[in-house]
């Protein structure tokens, strides 16, 4: 049977067939997919973990148990979980593990551009990288088979184009696999004493992978229609690139295992062309191991090292004909992203933006508190690093910031990382004041359950972290909740906290207005004859308010009647009713 899948969704359909059992995932664009689907089979448990570090452990024990398991994430969420990995890969499986890494070159939703690739060399993991969506499912469900027969966990790197990009995929049968548990302190007891002796394993696997990808269907070359003054090798989206630009008339070499790469494969295939192009996003992984081995290639200094790549650029690198069927001819104007009518971030941003608080931002929807007009943050770096940055700060500034300062940082966030920072701050007693933005889901990321809302990945109940106690629990002895749609209470507990000498935490709470039990109230209007112009209610940013013909003006068809714009006019111009034309 065929279907038209994503890759992500195809990802999860081979992981399905592959016999994969257990899925533990964070979720992070652009792998949250793979997640979702694959919970979507009724006979199988998914889940989503507090941070990647642990959902690749508990993939770990699943395995370790016999049964073939799965964890996936963003390629910043393989750094959460590199602890486990790089001794994944003494370790060993006994079950497979297949790890799933989404790369986001171009930055469409990351806040960096890294590439994963670099952990499986790092590693010494084999790394599989599908260049559509039929090669999503069947990869995943080799990957299974890889992981077996050469006992170790393999990577599964999806990117941004192939996770979201559609393809007709031909649907295979599930297979089951247990295996027996056998306990053996040798191989999964990773004292030195035992490490030592798993290196020289793990060194003696790399050999004998790289044997396997001089003869693996992963790796295959097409001729072309006999042109032979140059080649291409390539791997992933690229690969896709350079068939639209080409076609058929050029010879590739098409890489689907990229880690390790073959030797043999590539020197043939070099000896077979004139010049050879090296063509992959990102960093010079494939070309750096060709000149290593001796096969001069043209690589990064013709293609980018920044960013994705595209037919149109791969044309132009070559100089070739424009091929592009729609091309504009100017630049599309920029829409930067915002938060949307009605978010309850909004209102403590406005507070904390109207006070000139120094705020230590972290990752989330509420990252977009940095945009104009509120301009509130002061920093993102990664998930979790408000709290402990907030910390530092706070013991480098002294008097000079500790009543000026926060963080902010969401309640899935918070669960993923930022709690081992409130852990610091109470251990060690900064007088820093930690902002939860609570919105009562995973925002971001398109409202995945997390340890606070109560509910698992299939929407059924489940334990529930409540956020004050477990505050209190750690030594924090002033929590305040507050309303983010009330304004003056926002702003009276925070000078109240921030005026404190001692480690306190806000937890700003209302749920996202895009959950669908969130119901909206009637939109409010402007009053022409109130408003007086003076655009306060413009550094808001509610994208439902505008300015026109002299005085502000609410798209009824975006508002959400929180009412927040009413509490900043000084005119009461903000009303219910839609204003008199008599």
């Amino acid at each position: 049977m065929k279907d038209l899948l994503i890759g992500n969704a195809a990802v999860a359909r081979g992981l399905y067939e592959g016999g994969c059992a257990v899925i533990s995932s964070y979720p992070g664009t652009p792998s949250t997919e793979i997640t979702e689907f694959f919970a979507k089979y009724d006979d199988v448990y998914c889940e989503w973990a507090p941070n990647e570090k642990v959902a690749m452990e508990a993939a770990f024990g699943s395995a370790l148990r016999g049964k073939r398991s799965a964890c996936c994430m963003k390629h910043v969420g393989l750094n959460v979980a590199a602890d486990p990995l790089f001794t994944m890969s003494y370790t060993g499986v006994n079950a497979g593990i297949v790890i799933c890494v989404a790369d986001d070159p171009g930055m469409h939703s990351s806040q960096n551009e890294q590439d994963s690739r670099h952990y499986a060399i790092a590693a010494k993991i084999p790394m599989l990288e599908p260049s559509d969506s039929q090669e999503a499912l069947d990869y995943a469900k080799l990957a299974y088979e890889i992981s077996e027969q050469f006992d170790t966990p393999v990577s599964l790197k999806m990117c941004t184009r192939v996770a979201h990009s559609q393809s007709i995929v031909e649907l295979g049968e599930r297979t089951e696999i247990t295996k027996d548990y056998t306990k053996n302190p040798q191989k999964y007891i990773m004292t030195p004493g035992n490490a030592l002796k798993r290196h020289p394993f793990v060194e003696e696997r790399t050999k004998k992978l790289i044997e396997y990808a001089e003869t693996s269907p992963l790796n295959r070359v097409e001729d072309g229609d006999g042109n032979r003054d140059f080649g291409i090798i390539t791997s992933s989206t690229s690969y896709q690139y350079v068939k639209e630009a080409f076609g058929d008339s050029v010879a590739v070499l098409k890489l689907g295992m990229i880690n390790p790469l073959p030797v043999k494969l590539i020197k043939d295939f070099a000896a077979k062309v004139g010049k050879v192009y090296v063509i992959e996003e990102l960093d010079p992984i494939v070309e750096t191991h060709c000149k290593n081995i001796g096969v001069e290639v043209i690589g990064k200094d013709k293609f980018s090292i920044l960013g994705e790549f595209s037919q149109k650029s791969i044309e132009q690198a070559f100089e070739m004909a424009d091929k592009t069927v729609f091309n504009l001819d100017t630049e599309i104007p920029v829409r930067p992203p915002m938060m949307c009518s009605g978010c309850p971030h909004r209102g403590m941003y406005y507070v904390l933006a109207k006070n000139k608080i120094t705020v230590l931002g972290d990752i989330g929807c509420y990252t977009l508190g940095a945009a104009p007009p509120l301009n509130a943050l002061d920093m993102t770096l990664c998930m979790g690093a408000s709290v402990s940055g907030l910390h530092g700060y706070n013991k480098a500034g002294g008097d000079q910031t500790e009543n000026n300062t926060v963080c902010v940082i969401g309640d899935s966030t918070f669960m993923h990382s930022g709690v081992t920072g409130l852990i610091n701050i109470a251990y060690n007693q900064s007088n820093s004041t930690v902002i939860i933005l609570d919105n009562s889901i995973t925002g971001m990321t398109g409202h995945q359950q997390n340890p606070t809302t109560g509910y698992s990945i299939k929407g059924d109940p489940a334990g529930k972290v409540n956020l004050e106690d477990l505050c209190h629990s750690i030594g924090i002895n002033s929590v305040r909740v507050v309303d983010p749609y009330n304004l003056e209470e926002c702003e009276t507990v925070l000078k109240e906290e921030l005026a404190k000498n001692e480690p306190s935490v806000i937890i700003s709470r209302r749920p996202c207005v895009l959950l669908k039990y969130v119901k909206p109230k009637k939109p409010l209007y402007v009053n022409p004859e109130k408003c007086r112009g003076c655009k306060k209610c413009m550094k808001f940013g509610c994208p439902s308010i505008s300015f026109r013909d002299g005085h502000a003006v609410v798209d009824t068809t975006l508002c959400v009647g929180c009412g927040v714009c009413a509490q900043l006019c000084p005119f009461d111009a903000f009303e219910s009713e839609v204003p008199s034309n008599d």
